[in-house]
Order: structure tokens, then sequence, then C-alpha cells
């Protein structure tokens, strides 16, 4: 199962980086290298979110993600889309632009590509924060089987019944951004993340809309309900999975466009930078479908709950960093420390029940009968 998993991933590294040795020299095999191990140490929280979308899909999506998702994401995001930015917020030509990104030592308006595209950064911040702060809101105010912060998610919860909180915080914390972080970006910064907001609406809407073809999984379903401790997931397909695909992509950019912008600390070479960071997207996604084929969020079950805390700080910093230099390893250190203690909280929690579980056993060996505690334990 594992080499089934990463086999492409550990066959895409032996030749990239072999492409990149005969390439570029030893130095090109270093920086494809560190690029690689950059993109996968900072971005495991995406893994995760990624999982809690992907486990929904059919296995032939979930195939689709791993085959087709990476030349998405490697290519267009991670290539294509960065001169589309370039083009679009630069006023530049779509040839100029590409002829900008083959040399480093051409420039346009006295500006190489990295700084047009380190230019374009408040208007990516923005549209990305406003899609992972949907993302993260929608969730902290959705009603919970589990809860791992309890105070927080059940007052989030009883304040999130009012229609469209999501939404409406998300705008006000544009505008936050917009007023004290823009100065005079201010219009680009509204614009971007409104687009950021509606791509959110119409990727989740449609998805809702289409999800009714979906389908209890036949293992998951046959499995007794108090076992499983959660619904049975719902495995869609056609339009509803094209969509839960799209939507991957979108938040595989929102994650990780930012960090196209800091690759360029490392190199100038865009072939670099997309090889670099393409073998890290392609572990990334190997990991995600493993998650998901070993059922380690249903093991663990705090984890999504990290993941969108890790989303949450992630949106936060997005916004800040329209104005302020966020380095990526702090960025990445806070994912995967909100990762840490969710996967930490899992566990203690299954070692209680496990407790619970025994004790309750002891107890009815002993005539006692059921253990209240072991019953109040199960909504925790």
């Amino acid at each position: 199962m594992f080499l089934r998993t990463f086999g492409w991933s550990f066959g895409v590294t032996l030749l990239g980086l072999a492409a990149a040795g005969y390439l570029w020299g030893a130095d090109g095999f270093g920086v494809v290298l560190v690029l690689a191990i950059l993109e996968i140490s900072l971005s495991f929280d995406n893994a995760v979110i990624n999982a809690t979308v992907l486990r929904r899909m059919s296995p032939f999506w979930q195939r689709v993600f791993l085959t087709v998702g990476v030349l998405v994401a490697v290519f267009g995001m991670r290539l294509v889309f960065p001169l589309i930015v370039v083009g679009l917020t630069a006023h530049i030509a779509p040839l100029t632009v590409l002829r900008l990104a083959l040399d480093s030592s051409r420039t346009y308006h006295g500006l190489s590509y990295a700084e047009h595209l380190d230019a374009a950064h408040p208007a990516i911040a923005a549209f990305g924060a406003a899609f992972l702060l949907m993302i993260f809101l929608e969730f902290l105010c959705g009603e919970k089987e589990l809860r791992w912060l309890g105070p927080l998610e059940r007052t989030m919860e009883r304040v999130g019944r009012m229609d469209r909180l999501p939404v409406i915080l998300t705008l006000g914390a544009l505008l936050l951004a917009a007023r004290f972080f823009a100065g005079d970006r201010a219009e680009t910064v509204l614009l971007a993340g409104v687009a950021g907001l509606i791509t959110y609406l119409l990727a989740t809407g449609l998805s809702d809309r289409f999800e009714a073809v979906g389908v209890p999984d036949e293992e998951d379903a046959a499995e007794p309900a108090p076992a499983r401790g959660r619904r049975a997931p719902l495995h869609v397909a056609g339009k509803a999975a094209f969509v839960l695909f799209v939507y991957l992509e979108i938040l595989d950019a929102s994650f990780s466009f930012d960090g196209v912008v800091g690759a360029f600390a490392v190199s100038q070479d865009i072939f670099q930078i997309a090889l670099g960071l393409g073998i890290g997207a392609l572990y990334i996604r190997s990991l995600t479908v493993h998650l998901v084929r070993q059922g380690t969020l249903d093991e663990y079950v705090y984890l999504e709950h990290g993941a969108h805390y890790a989303i949450g700080a992630l949106a936060v910093i997005l916004m800040a960093s329209i104005k302020y230099t966020v380095p990526e390893v702090v960025t990445g250190l806070i994912g995967v420390a909100f990762i840490a203690l969710a996967l930490l909280g899992s566990v203690l929690r299954n070692r209680r029940l496990v407790d619970l579980e025994g004790d309750d056993r002891d107890d009815q060996d002993g005539g006692v009968g059921e253990n209240p505690v072991v019953s109040r334990s199960i909504g925790l």
C-alpha cells in the first residue's frame, strides 16, 4: 500500500533530480532538492485538509487527483498561473512576461520577473486569505460531532447560527486589511479578496448542488455506526467529484502560491522552481491519498480540527504579509504546531476511551452495569 501510493513520488524524484543534475549541474541539483524539501516540510497541513475533501471522492477521482491533479499543480499553478498574475497586475503582454520569466537578467520598466511577481503579492495574498478564511470560518461556525477546543467551538457554533456570518467576518477582515495594511493598494486588495470570496462560494455552492449524486461507500456503510463514531462518508462522482477536484486545485493554489514567490529567494530560474516545488507537491498529494486510504482522519479525529486552525492562521498571516514580511518558515512552523497538537490530542483521547471502555467492561463483569462516564466521553 505504501509503495503503491508513494511509488510515483519516488520515481519522479529520481528522474527530476537526475534531470536537474544533467541540465544545471551540482548547483541546480542542490537548488531543486532544497525547494522540494521546503515544499514538503511547509505543506503538511495542506495534505491533512486536502484529505478531508478527498475522502468524499471515489477511488477513480482520487487517482485523478494524484495524476492529472499533479500536472495542474506543477505546470498550472506553479508555472503558468504566476505568468498570468504578472501579466494582469503589471499590464504586460503575455510574450513579454514569458521573456522576462525565461531570462532573469531581462527587465520591464526596471523590474525583473521576480520583482514583478513580488509586486503582485498584495493581490495574491488577499485572494488566498479570503478563500482560506472562509474555509476556516465555515468549519468553526458549523455544527461538529466532535470538538477539540470545546469552549471556543461551542461559542462559535452558537454565534454561527446567524446567517452568512462567515461571509460577514471575511468581508470585515478584508476591509481592515485594506485600511491598515494595503496603503495605496487598497482597491487591489479589496478586489482580489472579493474575488477569492466569490470563488469559494461558487466552488462550494456547485459542490453542494451536485453532491446529491454521491452514495455511501459500501465498505464503510456495512460497518456498524457506533464502531465508526461518524457518519458514512459520501463518495461522490461525476459533476460533484469534478467540482471538488477544481476546489482542491484552488485550495492548493491558495496554500502554495505564496511559496512560489518565496522560492525566488532560492532560485531565479522558473524551471528549477517548478521542478523543485512540483516534486514536493507530488509528495504532499501522495500523503493526502495515504491519509485517506489508511483512515487516519477517522482514527485521529482532531487532525481535521488542527488543519482548519492552521488554515485560519495562514489566512491571518497572508493578510499581514500585505504589509509585513513573514518568513516562510514561520508559516510552516505554525501549521506544523497545530497539526502536532491535534495529533497529540487525538492520541490522548483514544487512550482515554480505551481505558474507560476497559473500566466499563470490568464494571459489567462485576454486575455494576453501564458506566455513565463512558457514555459521556463519547461526546467529547
